[in-house]
């Protein structure tokens, strides 16, 4: 069976290919490099010991999106790519409605003019906003907080409508929590640009000496230590998730939402000190004023998932913790 990968690359396209393959699908991929490093479909490849039929196309770029329509036979399509900055998305928010909206019609247009109808969407718990109660389950209100939260909004409502089109669809929708780790080579893990925007290669950045410090953006909310809540889920746990997904879009016909995470809330400092216990590694911090958007608790209830695809989350914290740090100290730059 052939699986199209869109942002295969990327973090969690990566962690992905590497499920994928060692169950023996064949898997293609497509991505921009925009954020992301072909030298990690070179590792996938070396941890499987299998091949990855790369693509460099952008979404936007419909000729030649169709080019690997055409070149291949496709039976399901993963759907990662698209911009991913909280930050950067409202400064530029029509950059991102552009890229992750348009991106995704050009990509469902295609697939449905070459008959795929199997698709399994990179959505996010940025979908339920500011939360009102915890833990959130599907059914929890939405709205959003900010342009990116909004592109994945308005694509979930986009392929809410393409299925109510025609029924043939199968289509996942897979909201992700806080995803951390590696993989436990220590041959691919979280690479980003600049700057971290996320807690854990913040801290992986500080304890390899690559940073000075972390800001800890408030600690007086109302949580057990004042810092903000999260539920942080391991990248390959999250990569299993989307084969689980998959054997279900295989199989039926529908659109559904899930929540991919643990259902278990750790504050920032509960992270810190967790990292520092199982590495022996210092992680200095400051105390900074909160950001605004910022809740103080965000976890999931995974029950859904948990029945309907037979998903748990298996690794813990400490796991979690480990694998950053294998990858981190093993790449001090990355991919680079």
């Amino acid at each position: 069976m052939s699986i199209l990968i869109t942002g295969g690359a990327g973090y969690i396209g990566s962690h992905t290919c590497v499920e994928l393959l060692n169950l023996g699908y064949e898997v293609i991929v497509l991505d921009n490099l925009s954020n992301s490093k072909e030298e990690s479909i070179r590792r996938v490849e070396n941890i499987t010991g299998k091949k990855i039929k790369f693509y460099k196309i952008d979404l936007l770029d419909r000729e030649n999106l169709e080019k690997v329509f055409m070149e291949n036979k496709i039976d399901a399509v993963i759907h990662f790519a698209g911009f991913k900055s909280v930050g950067e998305s409202v400064k530029v928010p029509l950059r991102y409605y552009h890229n992750n909206i348009t991106g995704t019609i050009i990509l469902c247009d295609v697939m449905q003019k070459y008959c795929v109808k199997k698709l399994i969407f990179s959505s996010s718990a940025t979908v339920y906003g500011n939360v009102e109660k915890v833990p959130i389950s599907e059914d929890s209100p939405l709205s959003a907080t900010n342009p990116y939260g909004r592109t994945k909004l308005f694509i979930e409502e986009i392929l809410r409508d393409l299925y109510n089109s025609d029924k043939e669809w199968s289509i996942a929708l897979l909201r992700y929590f806080n995803p951390i780790g590696a993989h436990e080579s220590g041959l691919i893990g979280e690479d980003p640009s600049g700057v971290p925007n996320n807690l854990m290669p913040y801290i992986t950045q500080v304890a390899v000496g690559k940073l000075h410090e972390l800001k800890v953006f408030g600690n007086d909310y109302d949580t057990h230590d004042g810092t903000g809540v999260r539920d942080f889920i391991h990248v390959v746990d999250l990569a299993k998730g989307h084969v689980k997904a998959l054997n279900k879009v295989m199989v039926s016909t529908g659109i559904d939402a899930y929540n991919l995470g643990t259902g278990k809330g750790y504050s920032v400092l509960d992270l810190v000190h967790t990292f520092e216990k199982v590495t022996g590694k210092k992680v200095p911090y400051t105390i900074v004023k909160r950001r605004p958007g910022d809740v103080a608790k965000c976890f999931a209830d995974p029950t859904k998932a948990n029945k309907e695809l037979k998903w748990y989350a298996e690794r813990d914290l400490e796991d979690m913790c480990l694998d950053a740090w294998r990858w981190q100290s093993n790449n001090p730059n990355g991919y680079e």
